[in-house]
């Protein structure tokens, strides 16, 4: 592959799946139920040994 075309494929392409991947998160984080598990997960520095 010459530059040309691996900047073609990183513009449309690689820039497409960042973005699905990037939505794919988003949703994930603000899924139902998530805000449960996030509470547990900021309270494991504070538990005790």
């Amino acid at each position: 592959m010459d530059y040309e075309s691996m900047r073609h494929f990183a513009d449309s392409w690689a820039l497409l799946a960042l973005f699905l991947f990037f939505i794919g998160v988003v949703i994930f984080a603000f899924r139902p139920g998530s805000k449960k598990h996030a509470d547990r997960a900021s309270q494991i520095p504070f538990k005790e040994d």
